[in-house]
């Protein structure tokens, strides 16, 4: 009796699947859509926001200069020299370019999540092109959105999310090079500071690196069913 008992709900279970027709499951795919679109935009507009956050960051140093020499505290023909620029000048330099790898590595997580929601909505898209087919050969249409689930990359350096994160990094590690130069009493040849600059961008880089590169190639979640990978 017990067999029988606990070996009914699973028959009913199997019953009850099969009567669900599959366009049942429509509403739950378009609302599955529509939170991983809205995902999509809200890091898009996260990407837009860093970036102007890191730009207002980087400009600060030179807006304090300018009030500075305007109030005559600082007299502009230091600026002129490395060994005559004042100390403060150096530190405002330094914390700015600090602060500016905040933004920078909340644009990377932005941008991360931007390319894995893009991709999840050509997966989306993808769906219904190879449902409707045939349907759209026969009206000689085709779409002109990418329908390839591994696009975009995860890692692009060379795209325009990459080329940004990388132009960040360096001028921020220009700030913090030249700040913490200026702040230790050295006179460094340009040489020096050249080097101290792309030591600090290629650690920033590297960040950048390892969460779009290397963190693709982490354990993925558990997949029961089986489901080939079709994400990059």
């Amino acid at each position: 009796m017990r067999k029988t008992s606990l070996g009914s709900p699973k028959t009913e279970l199997h019953v009850r699947r099969a009567d669900i027709d599959p366009t049942d499951f429509i509403p739950l795919l378009a609302t599955d859509f529509g939170g991983i679109y809205q995902v999509y935009l809200a890091a898009s507009d996260e990407r837009l926001k860093m970036l102007r956050f890191a730009m207002s960051l980087l400009a600060a140093p030179f807006a304090a200069v300018v009030a500075l020499a305007s109030a005559k505290v600082l007299d502009p023909a230091a600026l002129t020299s490395w060994h005559r620029i004042p100390p403060y000048v150096f530190a405002l330099t330094a914390i700015f370019g600090a602060m500016g790898v905040l933004p920078y590595l909340r644009l990377i997580e932005a941008t991360s999540r931007h390319l894995r929601t893009a991709r999840a909505v050509n997966n989306f898209r993808l769906l219904y092109v190879e449902e409707l087919r045939d349907h759209f050969s026969q009206v000689g249409w085709a779409p002109n959105l990418p329908v390839d689930p591994a696009y975009p990359e995860a890692f692009a350096p060379t795209s325009s999310s990459g080329l940004t994160a990388i132009g960040l990094a360096v001028v921020d590690a220009a700030y913090i090079s030249i700040g913490l130069l200026g702040l230790s009493g050295a006179r460094p040849t340009a040489i020096v500071v050249t080097i101290w600059i792309v030591v600090t961008a290629t650690l920033l880089f590297l960040i950048y690196h390892v969460r779009l590169g290397a963190a693709r190639r982490r354990q993925g979640p558990a997949n029961p069913y089986g489901f080939p990978s079709v994400e990059s």
